[in-house]
């Protein structure tokens, strides 16, 4: 039968009333969704569902074209006059092009670096070159540690006052109003998290972006577990610094990070003198991996593909299949995660972290589930839910403070369940029965 129109589809799942699972089914096209990713047809990945995502997720077959076809026609210095190298500089381009038409911002602001970890540190290293120590910086401990580590030495070495926003050790959810305690005329700096890899809740970016303005201050936004569900309008939000990793966004190893609202001017240059007035440059102390750079935007090809395949027109804007593609991709998820939600809060031998809901009144909830097990190591039970075929993993997944936050032992860790679009109720599933098994 006909898929309802796109429109539709998002205005009417909204609700998630009776029988959304069954209607969540006809949103996405999940055969058609599982073909563009070849790890799917892998022997190795037979009897198997990945619930690892959150450490990085499967590449779709356009990224993986992309990479191929750089490798094999354009494997050279770019930017040249002969057809290879002017070819690829001219792949490079088009991908940051398209990736700030995605994110609804201009090109220069578009920088790629070989990971979002190096690209804080090289932030929090310039940034250290422009504060003083009258200057205060907020951060969480709800961050993972390549948001908050590098920012915390960077202030401690230049003597800055540290103003820590921290979490409901009950909940590890954020309180907006406690951040507006936090911050005062001195404030230069914030870092935040769009949704932790553990809590798994959005944060109001966009209001706490105001806040901080009002103020003057800078914000880097962590969006590495938000970005995989949602391709976020960065415009909209108007952080400073908005930063993901495109290997969890069925991409390439590389960080994406945007530098908005004249930042990057202020910001003193990171590479070589003579690369000062190259935007993409600038904060990028090495040269770029030529080859990733130039495959990372074939994966909104695939967005292109998804949003035409499921009733988009082939007139619309990136910007507008991204956001409807993220808007199928959420009903979808949160169809399925409803289901775990429901097991784990109801459950008497695991504690989970974070909201039992997606529809929490603080916010929505991305679909990662960590829980920690009360009965049972989470090593052991992670071992047991793989020997059932769902890859899964357990640790502190670099959330220490988040972890010690909401009183647990990061050495024992948690397990973490992780989703996204490409996940089937099959999968669920089997996480389910395995569950079942595993914590009796």
């Amino acid at each position: 039968p006909r898929l309802p129109s796109l429109t539709d589809r998002v205005r009417n799942g909204s609700g998630h009333g009776a029988g959304y699972v069954d209607w969540v089914t006809d949103v996405i096209d999940l055969d058609w969704v599982r073909s563009q990713f070849p790890a799917f047809a892998q022997s190795i990945n037979d009897g198997q569902s990945f619930f690892d995502n959150a450490g990085g997720s499967f590449a779709c077959r356009q990224t993986i074209d992309a990479l191929t076809s750089y490798y094999t026609e354009t494997k050279v210095q770019p930017y040249a006059v002969f057809a290879s190298s002017k070819r690829a500089g001219e792949e490079m381009d088009r991908s940051r092009a398209r990736w700030a038409e995605a994110l609804g911002v201009a090109s220069p602001e578009i920088v790629f670096g070989p990971s979002t970890s190096m690209n804080t540190f090289v932030l929090a290293d310039s940034f250290g070159q422009i504060l003083g120590p009258d200057d205060e910086v907020i951060v969480t401990n709800q961050d993972h540690e390549a948001n908050t580590g590098v920012v915390r030495r960077m202030a401690s070495r230049l003597g800055l006052t540290i103003h820590e926003w921290r979490m409901d050790p009950a909940t590890g959810l954020l309180d907006i109003e406690e951040f507006e305690a936090l911050i005062t005329p001195r404030t230069r700096l914030v870092t935040v998290p769009h949704a932790s890899n553990i809590v798994g809740q959005e944060n109001d970016i966009a209001r706490i972006t105001k806040l901080a303005h009002a103020v003057g201050a800078r914000v880097i936004v962590d969006g590495v577990s938000f970005a995989p569900y949602t391709i976020p309008d960065v415009a909209a939000l108007d952080a400073d610094v908005y930063l993901f990793s495109l290997y969890k966004t069925y991409s390439v190893h590389q960080g994406l990070m945007v530098i908005r609202n004249g930042l990057l001017d202020e910001l003193p240059n990171q590479a070589h003198f003579f690369n000062a007035g190259s935007p993409d440059k600038r904060l990028n102390p090495a040269g770029p991996d030529h080859a990733q750079v130039a495959a990372s935007g074939a994966v909104l090809d695939y967005v292109v593909d998804f949003h035409r395949a499921h009733g988009g027109a082939s007139t619309d804007s990136l910007r507008i299949a991204c956001a409807n593609a993220s808007a199928l991709w959420r009903a979808h998820e949160d169809a399925l995660s409803t289901q775990l939600l429901k097991e784990m809060s109801g459950s008497h031998a695991v504690r989970m972290i974070g909201p039992a809901s997606v529809d929490a009144a603080t916010g929505h909830r991305c679909p990662t589930i960590a829980f920690t097990t009360l009965m049972h190591e989470p090593s052991v039970v992670a071992q047991k839910l793989v020997e059932r075929g769902v890859q899964t993993s357990s640790g502190h997944y670099y959330a220490v403070r988040v972890l010690n936050g909401v009183g647990i032992d990061p050495e024992r860790g948690v397990v973490r369940l992780s989703f996204v679009h490409y996940t089937s109720q099959g999968d669920i599933d089997r996480a389910l029965t395995a569950l079942a098994q595993v914590l009796g």
